[in-house]
């Protein structure tokens, strides 16, 4: 990669949205009462209902929930690309895949679970329970003034430069088009739940134009540290700096041993980064601090390097 880019690592959870911290009510008692915990309570149950339904009635969750994987490709290479337009996905025998046949059972709801993801929640659900969820959404960023909204504007004004990705950077699903995959400076989601909820929760809460699927990880099994690997290695290259933003301890020393710079969110205070509040220019400072350090240190080695005549 010649041209510059930045890989913008979120976590999601009490990060780029809010539902734990406003189901025990810990965002209310932030605001020392001036908030109404009730509505925070009853606002999180509704989405985690929202966000059930969906999984099992449209992503395969009920099938495939003790199957979870990092990432929706680590199954692709025995994906045969048969044909699903009239596959029985209910009676095709799925059952754990610890065999080649079931693999490709699994590989094939992948498949189908990305092809949904591109398409969006407006081609799955019918017009009232659209309704519905915009309504809650509205409803949830006015309550969490407007958290939801100002993440989803951070991830849209940090992916504003353009990159060029070859085919060989994309995903095994994608990369029969033969296309380069236009990337801009580049959201990726690790996070600590399981995959298909967490590809639903990017859907739900306007994510998934600005993440695209092959950027969401599931540190579940793995662990965000070899998550991180991965993605280090994805986009290795002498021009790419990695920045991660998230809440909890895990991100925050992996971050610290990859040595990239770690962005703290905390939704119950006021001494760390919030949203509204936190810009693209905020993550620039980080990035400058972080590998303008590393690039002095680097000139001082190459200083004490002997000379060679």
């Amino acid at each position: 990669m010649d041209q510059k880019m930045n890989v913008f690592i979120w976590d999601m959870d009490e990060t780029l949205i809010l539902l734990k911290s406003l189901i025990n009510e810990k965002f209310a008692e932030s605001f020392n009462g001036s908030k109404n915990w009730t509505t925070g309570v009853r606002i999180g149950k509704a989405w985690e209902k929202h966000l059930l339904q969906i999984c099992d009635d449209n992503f395969f969750y009920e099938q495939i929930e003790n199957c979870n994987m990092p990432y929706l490709d680590t199954m692709s290479q025995y994906d045969d690309g048969r044909d699903l337009t009239d596959y029985d996905f209910d009676n095709d025998g799925f059952s754990p895949p610890t065999d080649d046949a079931n693999k490709r059972k699994l590989a094939y709801r992948h498949r189908v679970i990305a092809q949904k993801y591109k398409k969006g929640l407006h081609s799955i659900l019918n017009g009232d329970m659209i309704k519905c969820w915009n309504d809650l959404y509205d409803e949830t960023d006015s309550y969490t003034d407007r958290w939801f909204s100002s993440a989803r504007t951070c991830l849209e004004q940090c992916a504003s430069a353009n990159a060029e990705l070859t085919p060989s950077d994309c995903s095994p699903i994608d990369a029969n088009d033969g296309q380069g995959t236009k990337y801009q400076h580049v959201n990726v989601l690790v996070t600590s739940g399981t995959l298909i909820p967490s590809l639903v929760k990017c859907l739900l809460f306007r994510l998934g134009d600005i993440i695209s699927y092959e950027n969401v990880y599931s540190a579940w099994d793995v662990g965000k540290m070899q998550c991180f690997t991965w993605i280090r290695e994805r986009f290795s290259g002498p021009n790419v700096q990695f920045c991660v933003i998230g809440d909890g301890w895990e991100e925050c020393e992996a971050a610290e041993a990859m040595r990239w710079p770690f962005v703290k969110i905390d939704p119950c205070s006021s001494k760390y980064h919030r949203f509204p509040g936190l810009t693209p220019k905020d993550l620039d400072l980080y990035l400058a601090v972080v590998y303008e350090n590393r690039n002095d240190e680097k000139n001082k080695e190459d200083l004490k390097s002997p000379v060679e005549p």
